[in-house]
C-alpha cells in the first residue's frame, strides 16, 4: 500500500507575537496490495446536500479510486481487480444500502457509483453497519473502509460505537470529508478513523479536490511500505524550532534553528504502521497577520512514494510594537588564516539614546498631622518662542505624618526622563549638550478631610 496517508497539524489557530506552537507530522504506510490482498468498501454519502456538483465530483473521485486499484493489482486489461483484492460499494442517506458486494468487476463497480442519486438525511451508523457486514470473517484479506461524507449525522443512531467495533476487528478506516452546506464535524471524523487520525482523515472545502483525495489514497494503498524515508522540514522565517520530541519511529535532528530532518529506516513493510513526530516552534518577528508555519517540506523514500503535507497557517496577533533604536549596521572585516592579529579602522560611532533626566525635590508647607496629601508634578518644555510642550506628569500619594503639629514635608527624587528627540517642537536639538528650557508646576491637596456634605457617610 505504500504511504497511505500523511498530515501536518498545529495545536493552535492563533498566537501572540513571541508565542509558541506544537507541530505534528504524521505518516502511515502499509504493505503493497499485490502481496497483501485487500478488501475495500467505499462508503459514499448520497444525502440531499450532495445534490449537483458535489455528487458529480464524488463519483469521479470514486471511479478514479477503482481504476487505480484495478491497475495496481494487474487487472486493467481484463476489467477486473486482480491479485485477490476486491471492492464493494455502500451508499447512504436516510438509510444505507449495499450497492454491490465485494466484487472484482470494474464496470459493475463504476455502474453502481454512477447510479447514485442524492436525496434525504445522513445516517452514518447504518453506513458503517452495512460496510462491516460486507466483509467475510473467514477471509485472510486485509480490510479497509473508506468513508466519504459531506455533513453531520442527521438520522439513525450514534456511528462511533460501530466504527470502534470495526477497528477492534482489524478494519482500517479512512475518512474523506467535504465541508458541505450542513458543515462537517472534523473531530467526529477523527474519532471514527483509525489512529493516528492525522494520517487517516482528509478534509476539503472544495468538491473539485475530491478526485485528487481519492486518487492519492488509492495510489498510496496500492504501493508497498516505505523504506529509507527522509523528511526535511524548514519552518518559515518568522519562526524558530525550539525543541523536538523524540519520534516514535526513526530519529529527528535539527540542522539549524529553522530546519530539521526526520529519517525512518522502514515503515509499513510487513503490516500497517504509523509514525508521529512532534516539535515546537516559536514566533520571533514583530509582524502580525496570517503566517505559513513552514517554508518548505520535502519527502523521499526508496519506493518513490509521492507524499504531500498540508501547509497550515496560524494567525499571529501583535500588540503595539515600538523599536526606538535600529540595530547598528555591521562593519565587515576579515582576518587571514596565518595572522595572529589585525589592525582595522572601523570608522566613527555616534552616541545614541541621548537625553536628560530631571530629578526634582519639592517641600509641601504646613501639612497637618494624620492627613495624606496628593501631589502632582507637571513638566513642560519651552521653545525659543515661549511655546510650552508637555513633557509628562507624575502623581504621588504622600503618607500622613504623626507629629503633634503641622510640619513641612520634603518630597525627594521626582524624576522625569526627557529624550533628546523631544526637544522643543519634537525635533532633535542636534547637539548632545544643547540648552533646553523647562517649567515645572506642582499641585497639592489633602486626600483626607473632616468635611461632610449633608451628613454623607465617608469611610476613611
Amino acid at each position: 500500500m505504500g504511504v497511505t496517508n500523511s498530515n501536518k497539524l498545529i495545536n493552535l489557530n492563533s498566537i501572540d507575537c513571541d508565542g509558541s506552537l506544537r507541530v505534528t507530522l504524521a505518516l502511515t504506510a502499509a504493505p503493497d496490495i499485490i502481496t497483501n490482498p485487500t478488501d475495500i468498501v467505499l462508503v459514499l454519502d448520497r444525502s440531499g446536500s450532495m445534490t449537483g456538483t458535489p455528487l458529480s465530483n464524488m463519483k469521479t473521485g470514486a471511479k478514479t479510486f477503482i481504476d487505480i486499484i484495478a491497475e495496481s493489482t494487474g487487472g486493467t486489461a481484463s476489467g477486473q481487480i486482480g491479485s485477490g483484492s476486491r471492492i464493494g460499494i455502500v451508499s447512504f442517506a436516510d438509510t444505507a444500502m449495499d450497492n454491490t458486494q465485494l466484487i472484482t468487476s470494474v464496470d459493475a463497480l463504476k455502474n453502481a457509483v454512477d447510479a447514485l442519486v442524492a436525496l434525504g438525511n445522513t445516517n452514518h451508523a447504518d453506513a458503517f453497519t452495512k460496510a462491516l457486514g460486507l466483509f467475510d470473517p473467514n477471509s485472510s484479506n486485509a480490510r479497509v473502509i473508506v468513508m466519504f461524507t459531506d455533513g453531520k449525522t442527521t438520522a439513525g443512531g450514534p456511528p462511533a460505537p460501530i466504527a470502534a467495533q470495526a477497528k477492534a476487528q482489524g478494519v482500517i478506516i479512512y475518512c474523506i470529508g467535504l465541508i458541505g452546506s450542513d458543515g462537517i464535524d472534523v473531530p467526529t471524523l477523527e474519532e471514527w478513523a483509525s489512529d493516528p487520525s492525522a494520517t487517516h482523515v482528509a478534509v476539503t472545502p472544495d468538491s473539485a479536490e475530491l478526485e485528487e483525495l481519492f486518487k492519492e489514497l488509492a495510489e498510496n494503498i496500492s504501493k508497498t511500505g516505505a523504506t529509507n524515508i527522509v523528511i526535511d522540514e524548514k519552518v518559515a522565517s518568522d519562526f524558530v524550532i525550539t525543541s523536538i520530541v523524540t519520534p516514535d519511529r526513526g530519529t529527528a535532528t535539527m540542522t539549524d534553528s529553522r530546519t530539521l530532518r526526520w529519517t525512518i529506516p522502514e515503515l509499513g513493510v510487513s503490516a500497517s504502521e504509523s509514525a508521529l513526530l512532534e516539535f515546537y516552534i516559536r514566533h520571533t518577528s514583530q509582524n502580525p497577520g496570517t503566517k505559513l508555519v513552514n517554508e518548505s517540506i520535502t519527502y523521499s523514500d526508496s519506493e518513490g512514494n509521492v507524499v504531500v503535507f498540508p501547509a497550515p497557517t496560524v494567525e499571529v496577533n501583535c500588540g503595539i510594537v515600538v523599536n526606538p533604536e535600529e540595530c547598528p549596521v555591521p562593519v565587515d572585516l576579515a582576518v587571514s588564516g596565518c595572522s595572529d592579529s589585525v589592525l582595522v579602522d572601523l570608522g566613527n560611532v555616534e552616541l545614541e539614546s541621548l537625553g536628560r533626566i530631571i530629578q526634582a525635590d519639592v517641600t509641601i508647607k504646613n501639612v497637618c498631622p494624620g492627613k495624606r496629601v496628593a501631589l502632582a508634578a507637571i513638566l513642560t518644555e519651552v521653545d525659543g518662542e515661549g511655546m510650552e510642550y508637555q513633557r509628562g506628569m507624575k502623581t504621588v500619594a504622600i503618607p500622613a505624618h504623626t507629629q503633634p503639629s503641622c510640619r513641612d514635608v520634603l518630597v525627594r527624587c521626582i524624576k522625569f526622563v526627557v529624550p533628546e528627540s523631544l526637544a522643543e517642537n519634537g525635533e532633535p536639538v542636534g547637539a548632545m549638550c544643547g540648552d533646553r528650557q523647562f517649567k515645572m508646576r506642582f499641585i497639592a491637596h489633602y486626600i483626607d478631610t473632616d468635611y461632610r456634605c449633608c451628613e454623607a457617610e465617608v469611610t476613611l
